[in-house]
């Protein structure tokens, strides 16, 4: 609990300008990712926390007892808490089953949202919560705080430098030996709540670093792969072996998506798998190769800087990329661009226009290991 309070201290008293209005939020879902979220707004002087919406009795007043926030009023779900407050924004932090539905009332009812990732669970619902984001003319954000990253941001840099020539072939690696995320129960494992598994959780961070780095081309084809040898085994779940039967989600996903300019992404990710790491992700281009060191879920953090690997005058040389110290923090920064958009009628940090790509080979990775063969992926226009 001191932590937690000593955080709140930190406020950036930057933002917010003397007799400015403060932004009203309110939370949708007040699981673990939403006790992230309320610690970060609470360090923001120009943000209300107003109200939180649980479908769980008396688990948002907890949550925010924990948090130490007071005056909230509280909802058995989304839409009577909307239909009630006069909210500016909201944080949707609901398992991923819930994304579209949620997202899609509350831009209907004009107001601003910050959608955690990933963005939803099928194509067919980005598509809808899109449409339902044009109607409203609404802030709609993605929560992909990897972007706010400086080494991340740098990835995309040295492509754009024209350091690496042309760009045609990207490798995803990375991953986990072992690392179902059931420590808060089953939310994450079961068809009914998160409908996709491993390949959307950190899958979705994975797509969005190399398809970012390209500037998110548009996938046309996809041969997918998937399977749930771990997360169905009691074994993998000391203590609670009943979990092995609601495992109704994939654990490990592998794909060869071609993407619009020729460009090929060879993708894996995995939960679970009897190996310490998938391999290095790698962008190929013409005139150079970027090696960026594995990670366990691609979520910003690293610990081996990046190698650029050339040819110069006949010699093949590399060098590395020494990486930047940002003050990480990239949780708040997530949030703070969201709320600043929102003060000052911007654009999203992380928009719907490119995570609709990434939400597209999720799901037909998915169609195509159902199938069992490749598939055309084809984005509807908004």
């Amino acid at each position: 609990m001191a932590d937690i309070l000593n955080r709140f201290k930190e406020t950036d008293n930057s933002v917010a300008a003397a007799g400015e209005k403060k932004i009203k939020v309110g939370i949708i879902g007040t699981g673990w990712i939403a006790e992230a979220h309320i610690i970060e707004y609470l360090r923001m002087p120009d943000v209300e926390i107003v109200a939180a919406a649980d479908l769980i009795p008396g688990k948002a007043e907890a949550l925010m007892a924990k948090c130490g926030v007071e005056g909230v009023r509280f909802y058995p779900n989304d839409r009577a808490m909307i239909d009630a407050e006069d909210l500016d924004a909201v944080s949707i932090c609901t398992y991923n089953c819930q994304h579209a539905p949620c997202a899609i009332y509350a831009l209907e009812h004009g107001v601003n949202v910050m959608l955690e990732k990933p963005f939803t669970v099928t194509l067919d619902e980005a598509i809808a919560v899109m449409k339902a984001e044009k109607a409203s003319g609404k802030i709609l954000t993605i929560g992909f705080q990897p972007r706010m990253s400086a080494n991340m941001k740098k990835i995309r840099e040295i492509v754009e430098s024209g350091e690496l020539g042309d760009i045609y072939y990207l490798q995803a690696g990375g991953g986990r030996r072992g690392g179902i995320p059931t420590p808060f129960g089953t939310s994450f494992i079961e068809k009914e709540t998160a409908g996709i598994g491993a390949v959307g959780d950190i899958g979705s961070y994975s797509l969005d670093m190399l398809l970012g780095a390209v500037g998110y081309p548009k996938p046309l084809t996809v041969s997918g792969y998937k399977s749930d040898f771990f997360g169905k085994d009691p074994a993998t779940y000391p203590g609670h072996p009943e979990y092995a039967e609601k495992f109704a989600v994939d654990d490990f996903a592998a794909a060869f998506v071609r993407l619009e300019g020729g460009i090929i992404l060879d993708f894996r990710i995995s939960w679970d798998m009897n190996m310490d790491t998938a391999g290095d992700a790698l962008i190929l281009g013409t005139k150079g190769g970027l090696r960026i060191p594995s990670t366990e879920c691609w979520n910003g953090s690293f610990d081996k800087p990046l190698t650029v690997y050339k040819n110069v005058a006949g010699s093949k040389v590399s060098y590395t990329v020494p990486l930047i110290d940002d003050g990480g923090d990239l949780f708040y920064k997530k949030l703070r661009s969201f709320i600043n958009a929102v003060q000052t009628g911007g654009e999203a940090t992380v928009p719907s226009s490119e995570i609709v790509y990434n939400q597209a080979i999720i799901d037909g990775i998915v169609k195509s290991a159902e199938l069992g063969r490749e598939v055309e992926i084809v984005v509807p226009e908004v």
